[in-house]
């Protein structure tokens, strides 16, 4: 695959990431419950846990400056750009994963959300090293 589909695949996974990290922060701060298919009632859950803050900062809106800064960086054509984008992807990717294990282990309910949220930095993060790994010397 060459450097400009990867980079368009990137870019494709940071925007659908935005919107679902965006929604995620709209719920949030609204205060409203976040739309559940199946209405099992684990996004609220999931949302409302002492989880779902880190710092003070909602876990949602590190997801949606994430995903901004990964896909400004897959704009970038330089090894510099391929490098950060990966880095953030790797990272998020790994943050997913810790999250995911909370959802499961810790808080005992799934948000449909964050599971697509999960899946979506963990592809960016393969299309992000493959990218870096693929670059021209």
């Amino acid at each position: 695959m060459s450097d400009a589909k990867l980079r368009a695949a990137a870019l494709a996974l940071s925007l659908v990431g935005i919107g679902v990290a965006g929604y995620l922060t709209w719920v949030h701060y609204a205060g409203i419950e976040p739309v559940c298919v199946g209405g099992s009632g684990g996004c609220e859950r999931v949302q409302t846990s002492e989880y779902a803050d880190l710092f003070g900062i909602p876990v949602a809106v590190l997801g949606l400056v994430g995903y901004i800064s990964i896909g400004l960086a897959s704009l970038g054509r330089t090894d510099t750009f391929r490098l950060a984008a990966a880095a953030l992807a790797l990272a998020g990717a790994g943050f997913s994963l810790y999250l995911t294990y909370l959802e499961l282990f810790v808080i005992e309910a799934i948000c449909q959300w964050c599971v697509a949220s999960a899946v979506l930095m963990c592809l960016l993060a393969t299309v992000c090293t493959t990218r870096l790994l693929r670059s021209p010397a």
